[in-house]
Formats: structure tokens, C-alpha cells, sequence
């Protein structure tokens, strides 16, 4: 019986461990801007070491270009989306080349043409 009790613990404690590894945590939002443009989001070393990201579109549909992550040691990987979003819609997952990296900024190119005069809101996530 307690063999039974330690093992059903031990494997809720697992769950709820690799849940938790899992989540999405919002690294920042912009309103972005008509026509062709670029905003920065600034992560920093607090928010710890990341090993994926996504990006999600809420408001409008953006044109987004390419992504240009700068890590905590000044490397900096340039990742090309080439991804038409429409309002509502999420990117797929993105891995960061070297493991968990710290990343310091993260700047998106992009472009909108304004067709439902709506701006978009981009936010980007990322996973531990």
C-alpha cells in the first residue's frame, strides 16, 4: 500500500513538474506600425535562458519578414519568417539554435498594408 502511495505521488509531482516546463511565458507585446517597419522587445537576463519561441497576432494581420534574437553574450541569429499573419493567428514554433540562450533584445521586421485599418498587436513567447 505505501509503495502504491510513494509511486502515485511521485508520478503526480512528475506531471505537474513537466506542466509547468511547458507553459509559454509572454516576453513582450508591441502595437505595430503601418507600412514597412521594425520593433524591438527588450527580455533581458531575468526572465532566464530560453530554448523556443512564438509569436502570436491579436487585432490586425501582419507581413512578418524575419526575426533578429540577440542573446545575452551578443551573438545574434536571424531567423527568417516570411509568414503572412492574419488577425488571431500564431507562428509555429521557433528553436533557438545553442540550447537555452539569455536573450537581451528581440526585433521583428515587418510589414502591414492597413486593409481592415485595425493595428496589430505582435507578442512574442517563449519557452524555458
Amino acid at each position: 500500500m505505501k509503495k502504491n502511495l510513494a509511486f502515485i505521488l511521485f508520478a503526480f509531482i512528475a506531471m505537474i513538474s513537466t506542466a509547468q516546463a511547458q507553459e509559454w511565458e509572454k516576453l513582450g507585446s508591441r502595437v505595430v506600425n503601418y507600412g514597412l517597419d521594425r520593433d524591438v522587445i527588450h527580455v533581458g537576463a531575468n526572465d532566464g535562458g530560453f530554448t523556443k519561441l512564438k509569436i502570436e497576432v491579436r487585432g490586425g494581420a501582419v507581413n512578418m519578414h524575419r526575426l533578429v534574437v540577440e542573446y545575452g553574450n551578443g551573438e545574434k541569429d536571424e531567423i527568417e519568417l516570411r509568414h503572412d499573419f492574419v488577425r488571431g493567428s500564431e507562428s509555429r514554433m521557433i528553436d533557438l539554435n545553442g540550447g537555452k540562450r539569455i536573450i537581451k533584445n528581440i526585433t521583428f521586421v515587418y510589414d502591414t498594408k492597413n486593409r481592415a485599418r485595425r493595428r496589430a498587436v505582435v507578442t512574442v513567447f517563449g519557452r524555458h
